[in-house]
């Protein structure tokens, strides 16, 4: 139907579950979708309810890439006026942890979209690649970056150039995901660890993820001194307080977020 959801969107025991709504498609991301994921994601940001997000597609695919229909007849100009990867920009403004629940192909800007988050579960048969070489193209949405940041340079050479894919092992192996588990247990892994995260203290979850990114963008003195005025103003939170008492009277912490 042409108005269904791409994006669906739910909140269970704190964390937000979102999910990429064109399976037939295998979650391919058009830009009607990416406009919309973000909108989702920048409300659960917001909502103070949710303290983590899970970010996941179908057990078929996470996403197999952009939408090459949309994209095949457009020129250089119309793609930088319409600027169809701008929305992946946005997903790095979200302050709350994100983890990408991965099943089955996670492929171009599908890949780029996953690393875009802070954490990924793959699910045993989960497949990685960056395949836009066959295209007569490159990754766009960050692909050579991230990519090159998490697998290191040779492994990224030979996926941007040679559309090398990897098996989930192989991504574990090399530090592009978190953890792999039994196709049946992905998301339900995914969604244990969001409330684990959720359940922490929020200022310091906040503080904390703009910290390692940091560490991916600036020099080793910048981000040492961005981490230390961090730590040093969550000693004027609440939670801070909270936090230390809870651990001298051996009590679980009840956080506030302030």
């Amino acid at each position: 139907m042409a108005d269904e959801k791409l994006v669906l969107s739910e909140i269970k025991d704190g964390v937000g579950l979102v999910r990429l709504n064109r399976p037939k498609a295998m979650n391919a991301l058009n830009h009607a979708l990416m406009l919309e994921l973000m909108d989702t994601l920048e409300a659960l940001d917001a909502d103070t309810k949710v303290g983590a997000i899970v970010l996941t597609g179908d057990a078929r695919a996470f996403a197999a890439g952009a939408d090459i229909k949309e994209m095949q007849a457009a020129s250089a100009v119309e793609m930088l006026l319409k600027d169809h990867i701008g929305p992946f920009d946005r997903i790095t403004a979200i302050s709350k942890p994100i983890i990408a629940a991965v099943s089955g192909w996670c492929l171009g800007g599908g890949n780029e979209l996953a690393m875009a988050c802070d954490m990924i579960v793959a699910a045993e048969g989960a497949k990685f690649g960056q395949p836009e070489i066959n295209l007569g193209v490159m990754p766009g949405a960050g692909g050579t970056q991230r990519l090159t940041k998490a697998v290191g340079k040779a492994i990224a050479m030979e996926m941007v150039l040679n559309n090398r894919t990897l098996s989930a092992a192989e991504a574990l192996g090399f530090g592009l995901v978190n953890r792999v588990v039994p196709a049946e247990r992905y998301l339900e892994e995914a969604l244990e660890l969001a409330q684990e995260i959720a359940a922490r203290a929020p200022l310091a979850l906040r503080m904390g993820k703009r910290a390692v990114n940091r560490a991916l963008e600036t020099h080793l003195s910048d981000g040492i001194a961005e981490e230390r005025h961090a730590f040093y103003f969550l000693f004027a939170s609440e939670d801070q307080q909270e936090g230390m008492q809870a651990f001298g009277e051996k009590r679980k912490p009840e956080w506030q977020g302030k």
